[in-house]
């Protein structure tokens, strides 16, 4: 992935100050090899911090006004950067924004984690402008328009370094998935804008580092999922909501193992098991979050139940919702 995208990045980001950097967390696959080649500035990590950490370990030494958190999976067009740049010099308050982003193995739709900007239901579910559940849309200009968003996709954040830090970052310990869901909490929370701008498309091939089907992916999003609930969510609706969405997950673990997913359906089950375990660390995180709260209903984080619109009301899109 590196090797065929890298390059295009180089070509294709030509604005005045840009340094492209790339942190080597901990390959042992030839990058770092290559990367000597390529004439960026190379940051290399002493051992795989996931995701989430190897992020914040990198970025710690990268003095810039602003961030962009590139995945090694995204094709960037030419001038995608354009669009990003101009909408947050323009607009002081908004603090992060993300592209348009289309899958690219079938690049006439969206791509599933990201799609045109992220949204959160009333227990937890993610769902983007262009994809709900498993329902990813074909992109016909639906979503142009720049509109305020709950979450944007890691997979290519154009974020403030002052917002980022002041934020704390992304949460090492979630290691991967859903980190930014977390940091775009927080964010929203303190009163911060997020936007999605359309106007940039970027690319993603998605799954590169764990398959879509791997059984570590899945309880990685179920363990993260009711971690960033614990973190964020207000004390008035946090208890009666990890409730029902731990009935709520006992039946994807059901379904799972009645599609012939054992491993999944196990893993469904660690991860609540993970949780009950470690949630305790997080509690002056959580006090912190609340603390800091000046808007417990930020936009973008919708009074509406994803299950029901989409197995009861037959909603499917978006759009619809």
């Amino acid at each position: 992935m590196l090797r065929q995208y890298l390059p295009l990045v180089i070509a294709h980001t030509q604005l005045p100050d840009v340094e492209i950097v790339v942190a080597d967390n901990g390959s042992t696959d030839g990058s770092l090899e290559y990367l000597q080649t390529q004439g960026v500035r190379i940051i290399v990590l002493d051992q795989n911090y996931g995701f989430a950490e190897g992020y914040n370990q990198a970025l710690k030494l990268v003095d810039n006004e602003y961030y962009v958190l590139l995945n090694s999976d995204v094709r960037t067009p030419e001038g995608w950067l354009h669009p990003l740049f101009n909408y947050m010099e323009t607009h002081s308050k908004c603090v992060a924004c993300q592209p348009k982003i289309r899958a690219e193995l079938e690049p006439e739709k969206f791509e599933y984690a990201g799609a045109a900007g992220g949204f959160m239901d009333i227990y937890g579910y993610p769902l983007c402008r262009g994809r709900v559940m498993s329902n990813v849309e074909v992109d016909n200009g639906q979503y142009d328009n720049i509109e305020e968003i709950f979450w944007a996709t890691g997979a290519c954040l154009f974020i403030r370094s002052k917002a980022y830090w002041d934020a704390g970052g992304l949460d090492g310990r979630f290691f991967a998935h859903q980190e930014e869901i977390d940091l775009c909490w927080r964010l929203k929370a303190r009163g911060a804008s997020i936007v999605c701008v359309p106007q940039s498309i970027v690319y993603h091939v998605g799954g590169g580092s764990l398959g879509y089907e791997s059984p570590f992916k899945t309880k990685l999003n179920f363990r993260n999922n009711a971690l960033l609930l614990y973190k964020n969510l207000s004390s008035d609706r946090y208890w009666w909501t990890y409730i029902f969405r731990l009935l709520l997950d006992w039946v994807a673990a059901l379904q799972m193992l009645a599609q012939g997913k054992p491993k999944n359906a196990w893993a469904v089950i660690e991860a609540q098991t993970e949780f009950v375990r470690i949630y305790r660390n997080f509690t002056n995180d959580r006090k912190q979050n609340l603390t800091l709260t000046t808007n417990k209903k930020p936009q973008g984080l919708l009074n509406l139940w994803l299950i029901w619109q989409v197995y009861i009301n037959k909603k499917h899109k978006y759009s619809d919702l």
